[in-house]
């Protein structure tokens, strides 16, 4: 069985798993449009520093997931965070919050690591920068056009991993059956996100605060997550800080095509009233990424995602989870990657 996939982010990567677990006769194809793997699940890298400017870490929300971290993958590299996350309100004021025993977990070398080790623990091959620019049904198997007009497949199942909206945009021209893929279309472009507007801020000092990270509750001021590196092991060098400022949606979207250096500067300077801390209006170095789809509000039409299947395309992601959560998008992909498997034995 041949199996095509869109997509390098962690449901496919945890789908992925389960078909070789399941089905380890199937060859699975991957194609990513970017250089790495694991999505908005991201890390980079400079001068020795690790940050994870996506999501920002696991959490134990899902018993399933927390058995593939810490039981069925390699845990050397595995890291928790240990401190609490504090709360603060639209006037920047900040208070402890809700006593809570959930663990949080990233690895050393960055958060992607979880895509990377779920890809290498299966005979998966991984072709990145490969953007697919084209879907076709071939009688009853799936053929792939890339941007550079390769053509990949046949398929006999395929996978689509990409947000809702950039979906819907590759299945609306798709050489396929108009009535499924209209359904199809039409439930994925229902899909509301949240837009995120990201500044990683680099020290040469280390905050003293008893936090890893604040939330904002009230969802009125204009940052809505500050989160510490130096607190994940391995990250940050002793004596350094970096933090990731994640702007909230109506900032975002109203700001997502200016001047990178002026938002950065303007989150720069917010998050140094929030913390208290002056220094912060000055970092040493930065960075920065515009997340348009960042987050799905809500679910999707089950009917037409099942639909679909029958025909062999599952879509998969935060967005069918309908949690836009890394542990939702990867139990997600494991489910997926075993309803296929069985689904493919049973016509076989």
């Amino acid at each position: 069985m041949e199996i095509g996939i869109i997509g390098a982010g962690a449901a496919s990567a945890a789908a992925t798993y389960a078909i070789d677990q399941h089905a380890p006769d199937a060859q699975c194809t991957v194609l990513e449009k970017s250089g790495g793997v694991c999505g908005r699940a991201a890390t980079r890298r400079r001068d020795g520093r690790y940050y994870d400017y996506g999501a920002n870490y696991l959490k134990d929300d899902d018993e399933r997931v927390v058995s593939l971290v810490t039981e069925e993958l390699e845990t050397d590299g595995l890291a928790e965070i240990d401190e609490p996350i504090h709360v603060f309100d639209e006037d920047g004021t900040v208070a402890e919050g809700r006593s809570s025993t959930e663990r949080k977990w990233t690895y050393r070398t960055g958060i992607t690591q979880i895509a990377k080790r779920l890809f290498e623990a299966t005979d998966a091959t991984v072709n990145r920068r490969t953007e697919v620019a084209g879907i076709s049904r071939d009688g009853n198997r799936w053929r792939l056009t890339d941007a550079d007009g390769g053509r990949w497949g046949p398929y006999d199942e395929l996978l689509c991993n990409p947000p809702a909206p950039q979906t819907a945009q590759l299945l609306c021209d798709a050489d396929w059956d108009g009535d499924a893929r209209d359904a199809l279309v039409a439930a994925a472009e229902s899909v509301e996100y949240r837009t995120i507007w990201t500044a990683v801020l680099g020290y040469e000092f280390e905050l003293e605060v008893p936090y890893y990270a604040l939330v904002n509750t009230d969802k009125r001021h204009e940052i809505g997550w500050i989160a510490r590196e130096e607190c994940k092991p391995g990250h940050v060098p002793d004596g350094e800080s970096v933090l990731i400022v994640q702007a909230n949606d109506h900032w975002s979207v109203d700001r997502y095509d200016e001047d990178p250096a002026g938002n950065v500067a303007k989150l720069a300077r917010l998050t140094a009233d929030v913390v208290g801390d002056d220094r912060l209006e000055e970092p040493a170095w930065t960075d920065h990424q515009g997340w348009r789809y960042a987050q799905p509000d809500g679910g999707v039409d089950r009917g037409a995602l099942e639909a679909a299947e029958r025909a062999g395309l599952y879509c998969l992601g935060d967005w069918v989870a309908g949690e836009g959560r890394l542990h939702a998008a990867l139990r997600n992909g494991l489910e997926t990657g075993e309803r296929l498997a069985r689904s493919s034995s049973g016509r076989s």
